[in-house]
């Protein structure tokens, strides 16, 4: 028997059963979110590919016209087969001469050149084979001074941008991504002794955004994680 001046340490409490269900059931939800999330990712996608291909082929040549149910995924296999068919046709002779005069006869009207152009340069830019992805990881301080930021460094500047701009040093273009979107941010320039690099890689820096600032490169994320819930 205690007394309200005892001070002999009390043996640690073991966590009862509903605060043992609750760790279980949150470790299990770590496990299932991210496959639930993936798969109904690429099923919605699965389904959004076929809806635009599967309506181009016809009736009677729909796979469901044979064996009787709509197979999902079919459009996107008719999607990739016919890609790779116009990029094999393309790298030919035939092909870019077909492209040549399509090209011509597009900057022929205003409207539609301006869009194609503009698809065309952002498609080029992201599906380049040569300096398409982000260099490396840093921090910048974004939107002001004291406040650091994620980023990613694309390339030096150059052409206009960096002969208008007088800096000692050269500018670096930074992708500064938005949380939990990192496809949407703002494209800004600093110049080179303005940004810190990071030792993480770009994945891991993408991870870190996306996670806002829960997932660190390094910690794991998954079952391991039980040992926090608990």
């Amino acid at each position: 028997m205690t007394t309200p001046f005892d001070d002999t340490p009390q043996p640690p409490r073991k966590p009862g059963m509903f605060a043992g269900i609750r760790a279980s059931f949150l470790t299990g939800l770590v496990v299932i979110l991210p496959v639930a999330m993936t798969i109904w990712l690429i099923w919605t996608l699965m389904g959004w590919v076929d809806s635009f291909v599967l309506p181009l082929i016809p009736a009677n040549l729909r796979p469901e016209h044979y064996i009787g149910i709509n197979l999902r995924g079919v459009g996107v296999i008719i999607f990739l087969v016919f890609t790779i068919i116009v990029g094999w046709i393309a790298k030919g002779l035939i092909g870019k001469s077909l492209i040549r005069f399509a090209e011509s006869v597009v900057n022929r009207m205003p409207v539609v050149r301006s869009i194609y152009s503009g698809v065309k340069q952002i498609a080029e830019t992201v599906f380049a084979q040569s300096e398409r992805s982000f260099e490396k990881a840093c921090l910048v301080q974004y939107p002001r001074k004291g406040i650091w930021a994620i980023g990613f460094i694309s390339t030096t500047a150059k052409g206009e941008i960096a002969g208008k701009v007088d800096t000692v040093s050269e500018l670096l273009s930074v992708f500064v991504p938005t949380t939990p979107n990192p496809t949407s941010g703002f494209l800004l320039y600093f110049p080179r002794e303005d940004v810190v690099e990071l030792s993480m890689s770009v994945e891991d820096a993408a991870k870190l955004v996306i996670s806002a600032g829960l997932v660190y490169p390094g910690e794991s994320t998954s079952t391991d994680k039980h040992k926090h819930l608990k």
